[in-house]
């Protein structure tokens, strides 16, 4: 699946999404799928999805971010490709008075999860949506990611703070993810660091094209890497549940 999928001239360039975008187009079976973007009303990947042929369903809290989801829909064309983006405005927590009983082939849970009151409830939500052999893709910012960005950056003060929160942490980080996912007895089939090494090089750094390049390669390189996965900003979990 080609990484130009990703841009729709408004998103942020491929090579911050392409990981996650590699494996979820990986696990999609062929034919168009049904897809639920959980809190996705920017549209970085509902519209490049309805691109290629899929029906995407976005539930999102906030009016102005479904209005640039269909503005970028429009533009990018998407009813003459032959896919479809249907927006609903709705509260990701209470996601069956937004979707009722409907159940989806791929269900996208992309930073929701870290914004939510109640992460486990929301995830049972999540999970309920996914219908039996879907695919339940989840990105989470991380925790330990947020300690060496702080020592990298010269504040130690605030990086031994991060650090000793670690273990009371109440926004859901990697293994809270992985934990939820096996007791609801979903089936981990991936896991990616997202931004290893991105988030902490100096601008300047990557300048030039060859440059940006080359940090996209190490960045896909090192995605699945020990430990480049577990100090990456934001990890990416992809689960599926059982037929």
């Amino acid at each position: 699946m080609h990484l130009d999928a990703l841009r729709d001239g408004h998103s942020s360039p491929a090579r911050r999404l392409g990981v996650v975008w590699q494996a979820l187009t990986g696990a999609i079976d062929e034919g168009p799928v049904s897809v639920l973007d959980c809190g996705g009303g920017s549209g970085a990947f509902a519209v490049p999805l309805a691109a290629l042929g899929h029906h995407v369903t976005v539930v999102d809290i906030s009016a102005d971010a479904l209005a640039t989801l269909a503005r970028r829909a429009a533009e990018r064309g998407v009813p003459a490709a032959g896919g479809a983006v249907v927006p609903v405005q709705g509260d990701v927590e209470n996601l069956g008075d937004a979707v009722g009983q409907r159940q989806f082939d791929v269900v996208l849970a992309h930073g929701i999860l870290g914004v939510v009151d109640d992460a486990p409830s929301a995830f049972t939500g999540i999970v309920a949506a996914t219908r039996p052999g879907g695919v339940l893709s989840v990105v989470v910012n991380n925790p330990v990611a947020a300690v060496l960005a702080r020592a990298l950056g010269g504040d130690i003060p605030a990086a031994l703070e991060e650090f000793r929160s670690l273990d009371t942490a109440v926004r859901p980080g990697p293994d809270a993810v992985r934990a939820l996912a096996h007791d609801h007895g979903l089936l981990v089939e991936q896991v990616h660091g997202v931004g290893v090494f991105a988030e902490i090089v100096p601008g300047r750094a990557v300048d030039s094209p060859d440059a940006r390049e080359a940090l996209a390669d190490l960045e896909a390189e090192a995605a699945t890497r020990s430990p480049f996965t577990e100090i990456a900003s934001r990890v990416h979990v992809l689960a599926r549940r059982p037929s």
